[in-house]
């Protein structure tokens, strides 16, 4: 039984690496419970069949192509999604190279041109959606931000150094994002990166008027006009 997702229906979502795999699975679920979804990623082709695939089951979808290596790419991602929808309420960032990240062997053997490739894609990708996202989210007064990790920024393993170096690195720019404060048009505001399953049961989390406490891990930190 598919159990449906409070507070969904007419949200704006970004899909950052949507083409295939979790990030299609996402996309699908979110136009399903009635979200208007931006299907970001570098595979032109795959992107447009996800969105096709999401028009088809009755949702709302367009699909761009972007490069999540390129902070300017992701800019433009972003400018397109609130263009095309008029805002934008949420994004999931999921994308990663799988090329780089099968050749990431271990620290002796790694060629730094792959340990670069892989920051800049699973590192830096991320930390770029969420610059140019949360002025967006800021202007409407509330969204959340969604960064995926994996067990590999925790677990020890043989292989797969910079991914797992990524993984934790993604972990710690979530938490420092969500600790955040701005202050817009004299309103404070709270940002709040949170894990995929409360992020989409709670779908407003960069909220201007409302206060939370700590909630565990990512932490929460309110922000008070001063």
């Amino acid at each position: 039984m598919t159990v449906g997702l409070r507070g969904l229906p007419g949200k704006i979502v970004v899909v950052a690496g949507a083409a295939t795999g979790i990030g299609a699975a996402t996309a699908k679920r979110l136009g399903a419970e009635g979200c208007s979804v931006v299907v970001g990623d570098v595979a032109a082709e795959a992107a447009q069949q996800t969105a096709d695939a999401l028009v088809a089951a009755g949702g709302q979808a367009v699909a761009r192509t972007f490069d999540l290596a390129d902070p300017s790419s992701v800019a433009a991602l972003i400018e397109f999604a609130a263009a095309t929808y008029s805002g934008v309420d949420a994004i999931f960032n999921v994308g990663a190279d799988m090329g780089a990240v099968r050749a990431d062997t271990d620290v002796v053997d790694i060629d730094f041109e792959l340990w670069d490739r892989v920051m800049a894609v699973n590192l830096r990708g991320y930390v770029a959606c969420m610059k140019y996202v949360i002025p967006q989210l800021l202007s409407r007064s509330g969204g959340v931000v969604v960064d995926m990790s994996s067990a590999a920024a925790f677990q020890g393993e043989p292989a797969r150094p910079a991914y797992a170096t990524a993984k934790a690195g993604i972990g710690k720019a979530s938490r420092r994002t969500s600790s955040c404060r701005a202050k817009i048009a004299g309103s404070a505001q709270q940002l709040d990166a949170r894990r995929l399953g409360d992020a989409m049961r709670a779908p407003r989390r960069l909220t201007a008027d409302r206060r939370a406490g700590p909630a565990g891990p990512p932490s929460r930190t309110s922000a008070r006009p001063r």
